[in-house]
């Protein structure tokens, strides 16, 4: 009896393998298969539908396109914001507050405008009095090691550092909701007074232009002037 138990048990098995492997069918009614089909159908469909408390806004979204990259769906977080053309590929945007973003890109910009003057500035021959003697004939690109072994650049970076700790203060207030604009330290508001909202608007669109092209232009700077070992214009 044991032996016949287990030959039954074996059995049992075997047929659910083959049954799930496709070997064998199963012979079910026509009516209850196509119920059971439609029933599939239904279920999948109600999982993909989408939720009625998103309503028309999220049909829009899902249609919108990136002007930029007109492959890619509209970061809709970037609305609003002046010099938006829908350019968020890693959708960055979706995670980080969008101020704290906009206070970077304005940084990154400014800092950017002004190390491609000074480079090719340099490059050029410009020089502030007195130059020390064992930094005579150095290129934008060479002084680099040369000030931090004199530790010029260490004194740099510290103060960097001190000016990047004060700033915060108001980066932190501004991502807190105390009303104040990304990048705004109160510097040069003074060739904003008696102008429209439009002039406004393109005085900020052509420091967001010239800082993007700024930061593009600094990395081909220095990329050109230590690849090829030449100054201005680095070819």
């Amino acid at each position: 009896r044991r032996r016949h138990r287990g030959r039954g048990r074996c059995n049992h098995c075997l047929y659910l393998v083959l049954i799930l492997s496709g070997f064998v069918t199963l012979q079910i009614p026509r009516a209850k298969m196509k119920l059971a089909l439609l029933a599939s159908l239904f279920g999948a469909a109600a999982a993909f539908a989408p939720s009625t408390s998103q309503g028309a806004r999220s049909l829009t979204a899902l249609n919108e396109k990136s002007t930029a990259l007109p492959f890619l769906e509209y970061p809709e977080n970037l609305k609003g914001y002046v010099g938006d053309v829908g350019f968020d590929p890693f959708r960055f945007s979706d995670f980080v507050p969008m101020d704290f973003l906009r206070e970077a890109e304005l940084k990154h910009g400014r800092i950017c405008m002004l190390a491609w003057t000074g480079f090719v500035a340099v490059d050029m021959g410009m020089r502030v009095t007195p130059v020390p003697e064992s930094w005579q004939g150095l290129t934008a690109a060479t002084a680099h090691d040369a000030t931090v072994a004199s530790g010029a650049l260490g004194q740099i970076f510290g103060w960097i550092g001190l000016l990047e700790m004060v700033s915060w203060i108001g980066v932190s207030q501004m991502l807190q909701g105390s009303g104040r604009a990304p990048g705004d330290f109160g510097w040069g508001l003074q060739y904003l007074e008696g102008k429209s909202d439009s002039e406004v608007e393109k005085i900020k669109l052509q420091e967001i232009k010239h800082g993007r092209l700024a930061m593009l232009a600094f990395s081909g700077v220095i990329t050109q002037a230590v690849l090829y070992d030449k100054g201005f214009p680095y070819v």
